[in-house]
Formats: C-alpha cells, structure tokens, sequence
C-alpha cells in the first residue's frame, strides 16, 4: 500500500504547481500548451488552437517544414467526446488513482486526440503529421461525460479519416462517439462504442475511423498503414495470458470443460482436434492444469476481448447479469433447501405447488438480495421475513393445464414447439406421410456409458408420427433400444399408443424418455452446438480479418453482440463439468461429448441457411414456382412458415447492402480482408472440418449474400426459434423433461418392479421425471434464458451510423425494417386462423417466436439481432 501511494505522490509532484497564474504557459510532453481549465474565461475568448507535434504512432511524418507551416485561414474544429458512465465508476473513485485522475481532469488532460489525414501528403508521399490536443471535461450528467478539444485545421491538412486517441486516466473508459465540428460539409462522426484502456496498462493509443466504409482496395492513402496497424492489433501475438483490458482475438480448444485439478471425477476431454472435432473458442492464454496438461486451469472470471463483455455497462443486459445471479446465488440456496439430491416429486400437486405455493429459501445474510436481482422469481413473505422461489406459471400450461398429456401437443410441437429442427421424413414412403424424430445412432454409443451414472438412463430411441388429413400430425410409435451389455443382449422395444391401462401407461414413459432425448439434443445440439458455438469463430475471424472500417464488418457487428461474453458464461457455469448440463440432463457427463460427435456427424455450413436444413430434413423440396422458391411437405409448419418469409427479408437486405458495395463481381475476389476472413473461418474456426467440399467458394457477390445471409439467420432467427420459448414449453417440465431416471417398466424388471408399476403407474411416471432439485434449478435457468432484456437490440430496429450516413444503404434498411413489421402482421393474422391447427386452437399457444420486435421480460416471442443470451 506504501509503495503505490509514494508513485502515486510521485505523478502529483509531476504535474505542475497549483499555484501557477491562470495565464502562465504549461509544459506538457514537450511542447507549449496553453492553460485550458480551470480558466473558463479564458476559454471562451480563446476556444480554437493548434497543438502539433512530431511524434506518432511509429509512422514516418512528412517534411520538417510541414511541422511548423501555418495555414493561412485554419478551420476552427471543435471535438466532442461522449463518454459512458459505467456501473464501477463509484468503486473505482474509492481508488488510490483518483485523486491522480482528478488532477488530469483539472488541468484538462483527460483524453489526447491526435487527428489524422485521409490523405498523404503529396510532395513527400508520407503520412502528414498529426494534429494534436488534449480535451477537457465540459459536463458531467448521471450517464454519460462530455469532453471538448479545440483543433485549428490548416487547409493543407485535408479530409480528417482517423483519430488517435489516448486515455490520460489511470482507469479505463467506454467511449460512445466522437463528433468533430466546425467543418464546412458539415460534423464528422467516428462511432465508437468501445472501452479504451488506460496509457498507464496499455501505451498503445486506439484508433478510430470515420462512419465511412472503404473496401480494402479504396482505403486513403493516408489510412492504409492505420487500416494494417489496427488489425495486427486485435490479432496479438498467440503468446502470454490474456488481460481484462485486451482487445485481442485468437483461438483456442475447448480445454477449459473439466477441473481436473479439484477432483478427477471433474476431469472432461479437450473438444477439438481429430478425436473430438468442435467450433474453436477465443484464447485466454490461462495456465495448463497440474493433473492434465491438456487442459486448461479455470477460473472465476474468463477472459473476453474487452468489447465483447456486458457487464460494465449502466443498464445493459439485465438477463446476462441475472444469470450470473442464478448461477452463483440461488442454485447453491436450492441445494440446502433441497438436501436430498435424488427426491423426486411424490404426485402431481407438488409439482403444481412450485407455482402457487413456491419453495422456501435460506435467508441470505443481505435482506432483499434475491428479490433485488430476481424479482421475478424470488418474491418476499412479509410476515416471516422469508424468500419464496415461486415460480410463474408459463403460459403454455396456464392455457391448458393437461396439454402435455396429450398425443396431440406431443406431435404439435415438433413443429411449432422449442425444438422445431429434428422432424424430418422418412422417404422410404412415397406417400410422404410418415415423419420421424430419430434419435437412434447418435445416443446409442452413449448409451452404457450414461448408465454408469447414479441417478440417469438413457436409450436410443426413435418417434414415428403420421400426417393426418388435416395437416396434422399423431404419434404412431416409438422405438426404445439398449444396446448389448456384458453378458446381456440387445433389448428393443416397440410401445404404440393402445387403449388399455397397461398399454397406455407404457406409452407416457415412452413418451416421457423420448422428450428428455429431445430436450437434451435440443439444448446441446440444436441451439448450443449450432448457435452459440459455432458462431464464435464468425466473430474470432471477423476482428481479426476485417478491418472496422470494413462494410461487411460493419454489417456483421451487430449479429456478434455480446455472443462471445455468454459462451464464456456458458463455459464457466452451465456445460463445465458438473454444471447444469451435466447434473440435469440425459447425458449427464457425456453431455459436451454428444455435442462434439453431432458436430461431427452432422454439422455442415451449407445446411445451416434455413432453405437448405428444410431440404435436408425431406421437409421441403425447391419448387421455383412457390413461394419463397420452396414448397413445404407439411404446409402447416409454423417454424418453417414464418422462418422463410424472415430468411427472405433477411436476404434481400444482405442483396441490397452487398451489391451497393460490390457491384464488379471481380471486387469479391480481389478483397484481401474479406477473402483472409472466410479463409480464416473454415481453417482456423472451424479447423477440424476445413477439408470438406461442401465450405461455399466465395468468388462471386452472389456467393457472399449466401453465406452472410446464412450467419444473420443463425444469429437472429435459428437462436430465436430455439431460445426464448424455453420456459413456455420446458417451465412446465412434465412437458419436456430434462432427464428420464429410470429405465422402462418392461426391460428386465423384477417381480416386485413390475407389481409396483401395476399398482401406481403414475408414481413411476414421477420417478422417471428429474428430481426436485434439477427440475428446479433448471426452471431457474429456463426463466432466466428465456427473457429479454431492456437493451435489446432487435433484428431491424436500430439503424447503424455508419448505414445512416449512406442514402443507399439507409433506404434499403429502412425497406428491411419494414418488411419485419410487415411480418409482424402476417404472424398476427395467422394466429388467428383457426384452419392452421398447428399454431392455433382452444389452449393452443400462438406460435409468435419469430415475431421479431418484443418488449423486456418473458415474452415467448422476438427476434434479436445476436446471441446475446
């Protein structure tokens, strides 16, 4: 503590007396500035100067003479710097910089701007000089700071392209724009919205560009080695453990699954490589485990490039935090309420009592800390001063409370329920009635593995379902195997929908394993797998491929927000080992495991563009004459019905604003960046599927409105469709259970096994259901996962600066916006067509999850632009 409050008086003896005249000159960093605060007087008679200097960024200045050339009639410019208030502004005032930082303040050197010419100078061919000045503060509201530097612009100097910009404070800042005045064409905006650190962790000054988008090829001269410069940046150096201020993006396995070193049943195997292929993550360079040197060490917090975290900011994601909260606070609570981790649910009733009774919560030592970050889920009894975990009752059950009981809904939601991706046609059958959700080959390696497990079973497992005349469908078996064992042979099962007691009891536990196989390869699959995961390396590749002045960058930016903070999320308290998945799902520790083999068995780029998924699946055929240029074998599939009509909104924004850019098709090739980013997604990304042929070639603007397209759907639509209904249909978890427990009632049972299943079935239904705690804890999860939060940022809402600025591209947003809203309509009108019986009907729950706009909270619809939960 006595050593950094002496270099601290060390910096204070540094800055100049106090008691200097207000009119007294003021040496900083070599050269004469004139006093700027706290002489408001003097400011405002002399509000514009030039300060130059010779010294850059390591880049070669033009002549000397230049240094000291004075303009005749200089533009007077005047820079306005907003600033973001953050939530650890408070405690970081506690520190022992402050008192450092308010000095800076006081003497106006917060921030350094170095302003920098598009253009290079024209007799010597070199970067011109940069112009130089220190801004102050002006104004200080409850969320955000402005800050004013004044520049005199020689003629000469030309069109401004860059700022440098470097943080005096020995804290870091989150800067939202930089707008330059006094400009005869009018303001000129740099939008930032980025955390710049302090000179003091970091001495390299961050750059920023114009609004304007420039393809590699038509950068300014002046910008070219900046454009270069700031890229190799974000790229570092593969090398050393990454820090919370860094903006550095590379790769990495998932090696940071299992904590080996706390306990060998914790220990989980590296995801990625030639065992076990997988998406890469983003690098953080932290230290190898003890016990397996494959593996990397965990920690409490994981490293993200600074931009990409969520949690600083004053109102920014309200579910992220939650989650954080559920996580680390309430779940510990449930399992000392809850000390049995294997009780189950005696009858029906409690299972209803957890949404009109609730479960009684250890007080925690901080009165009202759950009901202050979980309102919705942790309410306060007055009377005993208590916290009750209660529940609401999702909308899906609170419509029709025995809609999961029935074969009807079962078969309606593979089409229009959380998990819309795994029907598919049997095409044995010409008549194209029989449908199936096969489940067989990727669970049945598992199989004996997961039996090994206390507490779960699992099976392979088949649903068929046939369309009936009316556009629905009805289950028609389902088909349970057990792969051989020891000294046991195969067991195989085939249970059908009966009218006897027996029969029909059967059929519910069939049921019942054959939703939680949905549910975990929904969770692992379908949204972990296919979302989250495989996006990030989009995300990797696109920072360190393209530049940020780059337009496809520009276009994909808002598709990445916040992604990469909630896979570290995910990583650090959901899939690790131990973690939600694994403690509440069929596939328990071999849950990670059953993602890399899916991956690897099924995962292909071309088939993630919701056109080619509906071939793929037999559920729709190309047909140039329909519409959407696709007809579909069930016309009644909600999903797929409302998923086009987006994908296709979707396209022609991506045609307009890739076309507008690329209108030579020769353009798309002969862009270096673009080309180094998709060369970069398929063999670094993706590395263990970089030799397969189906990758898309990108020659043509054609090929790249495919793929971008494909992305922006994955990002907003796919991630839609399979998130925000989690707790509408999973809330009510006999709908769709996490884990089936307990084997079926038929494979080799005891005499007294099966006189127990005879005399109460339903109470073996109720064992085969997850326990109190799992069930629970996931509802917890589910809640969470499932809101929207009050910075929601939604597909076609928010117009991008840099698209503001272009009359082309802003039309052709707007046009984008308007087809969404359009779509809004359309969802509307059909949910309330009673001859669409698969998204509408008495108790039905209209199916309104790719409604693209929604207000905060658990609404069961809206279509986000990112991954951002």
């Amino acid at each position: 503590m006595n050593t950094m409050l002496n270099s601290q008086l060390q910096i204070l003896n540094s800055y100049p007396s106090l008691f200097l005249s207000p009119k007294s000159p003021i040496l900083f960093h070599g050269f004469t500035s004139l006093p700027v605060h706290p002489c408001q007087h003097f400011l405002k008679r002399n509000t514009n100067f030039c300060i130059r200097a010779n010294y850059d960024v390591g880049a070669k200045t033009g002549s000397s003479s230049m240094a000291t050339a004075i303009d005749q009639n200089p533009v007077s410019v005047k820079a306005v710097v907003t600033v973001k208030v953050t939530t650890g502004e408070f405690f970081s005032d506690l520190g022992l910089t402050k008192p450092v930082d308010d000095f800076t303040d006081l003497f106006g050197k917060t921030l350094l701007l170095e302003l920098i010419s598009a253009e290079l100078d024209h007799n010597s061919g070199l970067e011109r000089e940069t112009i130089k000045a220190y801004a102050h503060r002006v104004s200080h509201k409850s969320d955000e700071v402005k800050y004013e530097s004044s520049f005199a612009v020689p003629a000469s100097f030309g069109k401004v392209g860059a700022i440098l910009l470097e943080n005096e404070h020995h804290k870091e800042m989150y800067l939202n724009n930089i707008v330059l005045e006094g400009f005869p064409n009018g303001p000129l905006h740099f939008t930032c919205n980025s955390w710049v650190h302090s000179k003091y962790d970091n001495p390299h000054k961050r750059i920023f560009f114009t609004n304007k988008s420039f393809l590699p090829s038509d950068t300014p001269s002046g910008l070219k080695r900046l454009r270069e410069l700031e890229l190799e940046n974000l790229r570092g150096t593969g090398e050393g453990k990454r820090k919370t201020f860094e903006r550095i993006y590379d790769y990495d396995t998932y090696n940071d699954l299992g904590d080996p070193d706390k306990s060998s049943e914790l220990a989980r195997p590296v995801l990625g490589g030639k065992d076990r292929p997988f998406p890469r993550r983003c690098r953080t360079g932290r230290p190898r485990c003890k016990k397996d040197p494959l593996s990397e060490q965990r920690s409490s917090s994981v490293y993200v490039p600074r931009d990409e975290a969520f949690s600083e900011v004053k109102q920014l994601t309200f579910s992220a935090k939650t989650l954080k909260s559920v996580m680390h606070a309430l779940l510990p609570q449930l399992e000392i309420s809850l000390l049995d981790p294997h009780l189950g649910f005696p009858h029906f009733t409690a299972i209803d009592s957890l949404f009109c009774e609730g479960l009684t919560l250890p007080k925690p030592t901080n009165d009202g800390f759950f009901q202050s970050i979980l309102p919705r889920l942790v309410k306060a009894v007055t009377d005993t001063q208590e916290n009750l975990l209660l529940f609401e009752t999702p909308e899906f059950i609170d419509r029709d409370k025995f809609a999961w009981f029935r074969d009807e809904e079962f078969s309606r939601q593979t089409l229009a329920g959380l998990n819309p991706y795994s029907i598919q046609l049997v095409t044995a059958l010409k008549s194209k009635r029989l449908f199936v959700l096969d489940y067989h080959d990727l669970l049945l390696p598992y199989v004996n593995k997961v039996r090994e497990v206390e507490g779960t079973t699992l099976y392979g497992s088949r649903a068929l379902f046939f369309l009936t005349k009316d556009g629905t469908l009805r289950p028609v078996a389902i088909e349970l195997t057990r792969p051989p064992t020891g000294d046991k042979p195969q067991w195989k099962q085939v249970f059908t929908p009966t009218w006897d007691a027996t029969g029909c009891w059967l059929w519910r536990l069939a049921k019942a394993h054959v939703c939680a196989h949905d549910v975990g390869y929904h969770q692992l699959v379908i949204h972990w797998l296919r979302t989250h995961c495989c996006t990030e390396p989009y995300i990797i590749a696109a920072n360190r491929q393209l530049s940020a002045m780059h337009p496809i960058y520009r276009l994909l930016h808002p598709h990445f927000r916040y992604t990469m903070e909630i896979n570290a999320l995910a990583r650090e308290s959901l899939i690790n080992a131990g973690g939600i998945i694994e403690s509440a799902f069929s596939p328990a520790k071999y849950s990670n495991e059953l993602s890399s083999a899916a991956y690897n068995q099924l995962w292909r780029f071309d088939m993630e563009a919701l056109p080619a998924d509906l071939i793929r699946r037999g559920m729709a055929v190309e047909d140039p004459t329909a519409e959407h240029g696709l007809s579909l074998t069930i016309e009644d599939y909600p999903f797929a019905n409302d998923g086009l009509i987006l994908w296709d909104a979707i396209k022609q924004w991506v045609s307009d604003y890739v076309n507008h850019y690329y209108p030579e098709p020769s353009l798309v090739q002969s862009d270096r960046e673009l080309q180094a980013w998709w060369t970069e997604v398929r063999t670094k990304g993706h590395e263990d599927k970089k030799d397969e042929p189906w990758w898309p070639v990108l020659k043509t603007p054609e090929n790249l409105i495919h793929i971008l397209t494909t992305i922006i759907w994955v990002t907003a639509g796919h991630h839609a469709a399979v998130n925000f209904g989690q707790y509408m249909f999973a809330g009510y978890f006999p709908n769709r259970p996490t884990i089936a427990r307990t084997n079926m009632p038929t494979e080799n049972p005891s005499d007294e096994e099966f006189k127990n299943f005879l005399k109460k079935p339903e109470v073996e239904l109720l064992k085969c259901f997850p326990s109190h705690i799992q069930a629970t804890k996931v509802m917890a999860v589910l809640d969470v996962l499932s809101n929207h939060s009050p910075d929601e940022e939604y597909l076609g809402e928010n117009m991008e600066p840099s698209w503001e600025e272009n009359p082309v591209i802003k039309a052709a947003f707007e046009q984008f916006s308007g087809r969404l809203k359009e779509l809004e309509g359309i969802i509307d009108e059909r949910n309330t067509n009673l001859k669409l019986k698969n998204r509408v009907g008495a108790g039905v729950v209209p199916y309104e999850l790719l409604k693209p706009f929604s207000k905060p909270g658990v609404t069961g619809r809206g279509v986000p632009n990112s991954i951002s939960i």
